[in-house]
């Protein structure tokens, strides 16, 4: 839905005319890359909150430095495997997941 004013666009507009309509492939891969620097930005919090530096993670889990600093800047996919192993291992945190 459109504002009143001419020049004044939603946020879904803006993601339609950039990446397209919902369920697009240009769509669904924008979504998929944000949901991964979400991730990545959820794991540096939880990270900060334990006080610790990426590299005290990834001796802690058994990775590198560098791929603990790709996730946190969202240019790296991650297994499921390791999302589980970075935050309930290294943080001591636990993962839940709702699906809709």
């Amino acid at each position: 839905m459109k504002a009143n004013k001419k020049n004044i666009t939603t946020l879904e507009e803006h993601f339609e005319t950039r990446y397209g309509k919902i369920g697009t492939k240009t769509r669904t891969e924008f979504e998929i890359k944000a949901k991964s620097f979400a991730i990545g930005e959820i794991i540096k919090e939880e990270r900060h909150l334990a006080k610790m530096t990426q590299q005290e993670l990834a001796e802690k889990t058994g990775t590198r430095k560098s791929f603990i600093s790709r996730i946190e800047n969202g240019h790296s996919d991650i297994q499921l495997s390791t999302l589980y192993r970075l935050i309930e291992t290294g943080l001591g945190r636990k993962i839940s997941f709702t699906i809709q």
